[in-house]
């Protein structure tokens, strides 16, 4: 079982992970931010960073429907990571 750092001082469980989406790219879309909006109401959204978030992972959690998680990092940069885990 593997877990990719997210950034300041986060992990998270890859078998967790729903998807990892560039905040640029799908921003633009008016329904992506609508669900980003709400999950930030429910509470669901850890932000992850200091600066300007990049990425944006979406998570099933144990205890809610879906965990949002802000990160400084690029969707490239985190797959990466996460392809640098499997080879272990």
């Amino acid at each position: 079982m593997g877990y990719l750092h997210i950034g300041k001082n986060v992990t998270v469980e890859e078998k967790r992970i729903i998807g990892i989406f560039d905040l640029d790219n799908t921003t633009e879309s008016k329904h992506t931010r609508k669900f980003l909006a709400q999950a930030e109401e429910e509470g669901q959204v850890i932000t992850c960073c200091d600066d300007i978030p990049k990425s944006f992972l979406l998570c099933d959690h144990p205890y809610h429907d879906q965990i949002v998680y802000l990160s400084q990092l690029t969707p490239a940069t985190l797959q990466k990571r996460g392809t640098s885990l499997d080879e272990e």
